[in-house]
């Protein structure tokens, strides 16, 4: 089972040379992935909603990131760790990651989700209520635009008639994940997916979720074995112990990929660099 790692947007600071010994560090340690995440906005609270990050939590732009890393790097796979696809324009993605799968050597997989921020739709221009039924034929729509050919498409939110993404990317196509559990983010995923990364700890649930995700992609026709799995582990405390067990439930469950994802905060760079170490240490066995 591979180990991934987050890039620690909140803590990381302004410093590129910062961004860059930390992703060298995840190379040389032998990650699989960086996964950088995605917010355009900070929210604030307002009444009845609080939001997860708020406003005084720093996002480093998602693609921006992925291209310098690109450059910095040279053998560690890179992601959108996730991409809230629905609130941005389809070819804009699609040229962006283009753009960083090119210049990475085609290193690249877009992981996508719908997201949780209502606010930040709004604040986007884009349509919360409608979002899943977007990325659904956001990722048809991305798979046609990476083929390097001319593409007509119209559909409920696209209408594309004779354009390309040029130059086209590495890979043909990008590998495409799903983050999320609800069931029609499982469905979703079986039918249009190549991996599904969920945020949920290998329990009683997951195993539900992992029969359903299964049982959809065979319905349609597909082969669960090139299916990839990886499992998001939340934590809030640093707590090695933890991380062990969550990782080794995720391995018994059959996923083919792990990644720390810490809630609580790490101000000094050292404590990144350690923080990869000691995951490496403790869930690699």
């Amino acid at each position: 089972m591979q180990l991934n790692a987050m890039f620690p947007t909140r803590d990381i600071g302004n410093d590129p040379a910062r961004i860059r010994d930390w992703a060298q560090a995840a190379e040389d340690l032998g990650y699989a992935y960086i996964e950088v995440p995605d917010h355009v906005f900070g929210a604030a609270a307002r009444e009845g909603w609080t939001p997860r990050y708020d406003e005084r939590d720093p996002f480093h732009e998602t693609f921006v990131v992925l291209g310098y890393l690109a450059a910095v790097t040279r053998r560690i796979r890179l992601s959108s760790g996730i991409l809230i696809a629905p609130q941005r324009q389809t070819g804009l993605i699609a040229k962006q990651a283009a753009e960083v799968d090119l210049l990475s050597g085609g290193r690249l997989r877009l992981g996508i989700g719908v997201g949780w921020n209502h606010v930040e739709y709004e604040a986007l221009g884009t349509d919360w209520k409608t979002r899943g039924a977007r990325q659904a034929e956001q990722a048809e729509v991305l798979r046609r635009l990476w083929s390097g050919e001319l593409v007509n498409y119209d559909g409920r939110f696209h209408n594309l008639k004779g354009v390309s993404i040029v130059p086209p990317p590495v890979q043909r196509t990008i590998p495409i994940w799903f983050g999320g559990f609800s069931d029609a983010v499982v469905k979703r995923a079986a039918r249009l997916g190549d991996g599904w990364m969920p945020i949920m700890p290998p329990d009683a649930l997951a195993e539900q979720k992992l029969a359903l995700l299964r049982e959809e992609i065979s319905n349609h026709g597909r082969d669960p074995a090139r299916f990839g799995i990886e499992g998001w582990l939340r934590m809030h405390e640093p707590d090695p112990q933890r991380w062990a067990a969550a990782a080794d439930g995720w391995r018994r469950l059959g996923a083919d990929m792990v990644m720390l994802y810490p809630m609580y905060r790490m101000p000094k760079f050292d404590d990144l660099i350690e923080t990869l170490r000691r995951f490496k240490e403790m869930a690699g066995g």
